[in-house]
């Protein structure tokens, strides 16, 4: 039988959503993966075979550039692949957590894929002040931050949003409450009835928000909107990918008196003096070793 090849645009256990080109027309189908696999992401580009007009099964994966997940001490969960750039979408309020901003920046960088800081809802003046200082931050570390406003400058943020996703694949990540659906919706008008639409082919009914999504904005770029989460799991990065995924750590790595150093209470450590001397901040340094501890007991590790 003949492979074709398409891009999965929804995912939805092992149920997901392809678009592909079908004598010259685009076309969206419905398949399935053989067996129980369900190693298949957003964002991927797979071959599959027809088994009626608008349904089929996946029979292999074409290479992924990029691949975006997180994951708990039990299983990794697949955000979206191919990726080119993250936009972490924060407010002035609700207060967000740098922990959260945090493990996305970090996840982004050991997957080769840009971070932005989109700090939404500037147009809440009275906490905007304590909430650049938050951003600022990371800003320092070299990460891009844009300030929008969804409700108060809809034509604003959506001309620069457009103008950043061009040519890219994006997707955005953020706790509830920060605003992140009427972004997608500024840039994706019709959103919805899409988001009705794959929801009906995928049988997923009234579960809409709980399922990854690709929208289209143009030819060569697309949005992947993924369920707001609370948790950003890290578990599966050594401690070794976990201290190149922080970017004021790489000027210092390889000045420590032991070269199989910790950067946790070893002397003569480059890390931790750089912290003493503020080049890096403590609640980062922080954020280093609670995810060194998190992937160790995924691992199985034991102190000796």
């Amino acid at each position: 039988m003949a492979r074709l090849q398409g891009l999965v645009i929804a995912a939805h256990g092992r149920h997901y959503l392809i678009q592909a080109e079908i004598d010259g027309s685009q076309q969206k189908l419905h398949c399935v993966t053989r067996g129980k696999k369900s190693d298949v992401s957003v964002g991927d580009i797979v071959e599959f075979a027809l088994t009626s007009k608008n349904q089929g099964v996946i029979e292999a994966i074409t290479d992924r550039k990029t691949l975006l997940y997180r994951s708990d001490q039990y299983k990794s969960k697949m955000l979206a692949a191919n990726l080119t750039q993250l936009l972490i979408v924060v407010a002035t309020e609700p207060s967000f957590t740098d922990d959260l901003v945090s493990r996305a920046l970090v996840a982004a960088e050991s997957s080769g894929i840009k971070p932005h800081l989109i700090l939404n809802k500037v147009d809440v003046t009275e906490s905007l002040e304590k909430a650049r200082q938050r951003v600022g931050l990371y800003a320092k570390l070299g990460y891009p931050v844009h300030e929008v406003s969804a409700k108060g400058d809809p034509e604003g943020t959506r001309s620069l949003l457009t103008k950043l996703m061009q040519g890219q694949s994006t997707i955005l990540i953020g706790q509830s409450g920060m605003g992140k659906s009427s972004l997608i919706n500024l840039l994706i008008p019709d959103a919805e009835i899409a988001t009705r639409e794959i929801s009906a082919a995928l049988d997923t009914g009234k579960h809409t928000t709980t399922f990854t999504r690709l929208y289209h904005m143009d030819e060569n770029s697309y949005v992947i909107d993924s369920p707001g989460f609370q948790e950003f799991g890290l578990h599966h990065l050594s401690e070794g990918m976990l201290e190149r995924a922080f970017p004021e750590f790489l000027p210092h790595l390889g000045n420590c008196r032991f070269y199989n150093c910790h950067h946790h209470a070893e002397p003569n450590c480059a890390i931790l003096e750089a912290v003493k001397s503020g080049a890096i901040s403590p609640m980062r340094h922080q954020m280093f070793e609670q995810l060194v501890h998190e992937s160790q007991q995924t691992m199985g590790y034991k102190p000796h």
